[in-house]
């Protein structure tokens, strides 16, 4: 006989009652048996070692993550106290270089004659500074070979512009005849570098001597003298250091010259070094010291940057078939 629920039940084995796990009763309430045949599962082992609840499979456990690395920012970045002096430099080498530093198709890279050429210019300024010690103690020398070097870098340019045409003209006229209209056509880079360069020394002298002229720090300062102000000191942060490094990729590269023929920098390098000692021979005279240390302060630097590129030269010819009439 039923007894409505929770009393007990029919008999042995009926369910019914309320006896644990339906034993005399209507058993366990109704969901997934607890434990199952094995008793209650165990108690959690707590938040270590696996402090998430999806704790990775075994035997990895927690990797320890890295902080993520901070973006170091070098001396020349914009926050810097050099940045902005960087950014400058860098803007101003960057169009020196694409408009005077030109490699061409008729550029020979040879990384032999650059080393032979650098370790000339090492050598050559160690013989300088050692004649000057022995035989220049006058403590004005320095500032003068300092002066003379820098006037050299400057002046290059303007040599190299009025010597190189006759070199080139020479050169072409030297070639074979099928050759001279093919010559004749490549003119278009070296005439586009010293265009550019003309340019740059014109602008730069006229805005920097305008200046003081025009403007008038009595009157209401007009805009314009404001931007003309502002366009000279643009001019003298960005445009001296580009106009610097213009003049050296001008007198390096001698106005891209190489486009026209590979051998015609090592030629106008043979011009300029010896113009540039006969005007120092005309200008200060012999330096001082005995006859021999006279002659070989005279005449070491441009015999030695002639054989530097005489070697070259024959360089081009023996080892990349380059010749003057080919």
């Amino acid at each position: 006989m039923a007894t409505g629920g929770w009393g007990p039940g029919n008999g042995p084995g009926q369910p019914g009652g309320n006896g644990p796990g339906g034993q005399g009763g209507w058993g366990a309430p109704y969901g997934a048996p607890q434990g199952g045949p094995y008793g209650p599962p165990p108690p959690h082992p707590g938040p270590y070692p696996y402090p998430n609840p999806n704790p990775p499979p075994y035997p990895y456990g927690p990797q320890p993550t890295r902080p993520a690395a901070r973006r170091r920012r070098g001396c020349l970045s914009f926050g810097s106290r050099f940045g902005l002096v960087g950014a400058i430099l860098r803007s101003a080498h960057r169009a020196a270089t694409k408009l005077f530093r030109q490699e061409g198709e008729g550029r020979i890279e040879d990384r032999t004659v650059d080393r032979v050429q650098l370790a000339r210019t090492v050598l050559g300024a160690a013989a300088t500074i050692g004649l000057i010690l022995a035989y220049n103690v006058d403590p004005n020398r320095w500032e003068d070979a300092a002066w003379g070097g820098a006037a050299q870098l400057v002046l290059a340019p303007f040599v190299l512009i009025v010597a190189a045409p006759l070199v080139i003209m020479g050169f072409i006229y030297y070639a074979p005849p099928h050759l001279r209209a093919h010559l004749r056509s490549r003119l278009r880079a070296p005439l586009k570098a010293v265009g550019w360069y003309v340019l740059t020394l014109v602008a730069m002298g006229g805005i920097l001597y305008a200046l003081p002229r025009v403007a008038d720090a009595d009157d209401g300062k007009d805009w314009w003298e404001y931007a003309l102000a502002v366009v000279a000191l643009v001019v003298i942060v960005w445009g001296i250091p580009f106009f610097f490094l213009a003049s050296l990729y001008s007198a390096r590269s001698a106005f891209n010259s190489a486009q026209v023929h590979p051998m015609l920098p090592p030629v106008l390098t043979l011009t300029l070094v010896w113009v540039f000692a006969v005007f120092s021979l005309l200008g200060d005279g012999m330096p001082g010291g005995p006859p021999i240390v006279q002659l070989c302060s005279t005449l070491g630097g441009p015999l030695s940057v002639t054989a530097v590129s005489l070697w070259e030269l024959r360089r081009m010819k023996t080892r990349f078939g380059v010749t003057l009439r080919g």
